[in-house]
């Protein structure tokens, strides 16, 4: 079975400093049909204003990935890590038994465009810990590359969740498949651009959610970013 949620149907925020659209319920946004996907629970498209950010804020048991799209992201937490994510580097926290954060862009001119992601833990009350890995854009040219799994395979950040990520980009006849588990969940998000998934016609800030499916195709990318899930069923 496959669902189309289209960008525009997302949750809406704007603090002024802050544009957020949330694929999923977040913050004043509720929807009780969208309350995450698998054990995926957010996705927010946010963008941050220059000089602007979110100050020291805590989390606890989850798995949070920045993706970011364009400018940088400075990250600081109570674990000593004071780092910048640039667009092409993929950033996993584990808050464990917990952990204390602050995102800003330091830009004078850039506004930071970024995905937060969240994703829920199979395991609870860990120490928290940072990873941050840059994955270039030859390897994801026509391909999905694995970018997050629970075992850290072909270098990509490790996610205590029973959960992937993958990242891909596609223009023209660039054409990619992965089998999933039709026991599982997938959650496809388009980036940027335009693709077909599975024929569907997706443009940026779609998603495709699927269960009871053996496969996800992607084909006719127009400058096309994608993120793709394998989620718990």
């Amino acid at each position: 079975m496959i669902t189309v949620r289209h960008s525009q149907d997302r949750g809406q925020a704007d603090f002024g400093w802050l544009k957020s659209q949330h694929s999923f319920s977040f913050g004043e946004y509720y929807d009780a049909n969208h309350m995450g996907w698998g054990n995926l629970r957010v996705i927010n498209e946010d963008k941050v204003t220059p000089g602007s950010g979110f100050g020291k804020h805590g989390h606890k048991d989850m798995e949070i990935i920045s993706y970011v799209l364009a400018g940088e992201l400075a990250h600081q937490d109570s674990m000593g890590n004071v780092k910048t994510i640039p667009p092409g580097d993929v950033q996993r926290m584990s808050a464990g038994s917990g952990v204390v954060h602050s995102e800003f862009n330091h830009a004078a001119d850039q506004t930071t465009h970024f995905l937060q992601i969240w994703i829920q833990p199979n395991v609870k009350g860990i120490p928290p810990s940072y990873e941050q890995k840059s994955f270039a854009v030859e390897e994801k040219q026509g391909a999905l590359r694995l970018v997050g799994s629970p075992d850290g395979a072909d270098g990509s950040v490790k996610l205590h969740a029973n959960a992937a990520m993958y990242a891909g980009l596609f223009d023209g006849e660039q054409k990619a498949e992965l089998r999933i588990d039709p026991a599982r969940k997938a959650y496809v998000h388009v980036v940027r651009g335009a693709i077909d998934v599975n024929g569907h016609p997706l443009k940026a800030g779609d998603a495709l959610l699927m269960e009871q499916e053996d496969h996800i195709a992607l084909s006719n990318g127009i400058d096309a970013e994608v993120i793709v899930f394998d989620l718990e069923g």
